[in-house]
């Protein structure tokens, strides 16, 4: 990171602004460039977890090649300034590379769609009816390395 001044370096902060965060934006390859889409998630603190429908443009990509990019981004907010390039932003941003891994065991896909909720709710667990897994694909992106940055 250029800006050292502007790293989040304690892992509790970053933390934070996962688990602050509404959307995960991850971005994959589509041929030779890049595709990024914005999805809810659960994060466990190794991984990121998802879900979506069984078919799609998203999982072809993350099957063909499975690393990723993600950004998180919480508390956004603009600055007006007397001249354009004095304007400024705020914010708390996390980005970070992985590895997607697809689930298919039931009852990890169950612990999976907790997590997920969790980022939502504060209810411990949920039920999820076979017919509603069998709709569904759910991956995780095993993190491989992330920072934080802060501005404003």
């Amino acid at each position: 990171m250029r800006r050292t001044d502007k790293e989040i370096t304690l892992r509790s902060e970053i933390d934070a602004v996962i688990r602050k965060a509404r959307v995960c934006r991850l971005a994959m390859l589509d041929g030779d460039g890049p595709y990024i889409i914005p999805l809810s998630f659960g994060y466990d603190g190794d991984s990121l977890y998802f879900h979506s429908a069984r078919k799609g443009k998203k999982l072809d990509l993350l099957r063909q090649n499975p690393r990723v990019c993600f950004e998180f981004d919480v508390d956004v907010s603009v600055s007006a300034g007397e001249v354009p390039c004095k304007w400024g932003m705020a914010f708390r941003s996390v980005i970070g590379f992985g590895k997607v891994e697809f689930i298919s065991a039931p009852e990890a896909c169950r612990r999976a769609l907790d997590i997920i909720m969790a980022q939502y709710s504060d209810e411990p667990s949920f039920a999820y009816q076979d017919a509603e897994l069998e709709r569904i694909s759910v991956f995780k992106v095993k993190i491989l390395e992330m920072s934080g940055k802060r501005s404003g």
